[in-house]
């Protein structure tokens, strides 16, 4: 597993919390993407929990140039 939970500049589809779980989680945004959708057909708060996500965790900062 990798670093800190942050949402990616690159690889978004709407919030970048699907490819931030991907990447802490180490797979693809796609595989995490369609658990995603199939969770939705389960009961349970899961678009809640992804607002909840995209609001909570930071953007991945990029680097600045050094002058």
């Amino acid at each position: 597993m990798s670093g800190a939970l942050v949402r990616p500049r690159d690889g978004r589809m709407i919030g970048g919390v699907c490819a931030a779980l991907a990447r802490r989680f180490g797979t693809s945004a796609t595989t995490m993407r369609v658990i995603f959708l199939v969770s939705c057909l389960l009961p349970g708060p899961q678009f809640l929990l992804y607002l909840a996500l995209w609001i909570l965790l930071p953007g991945e900062k990029t680097a600045r140039a050094a002058w």
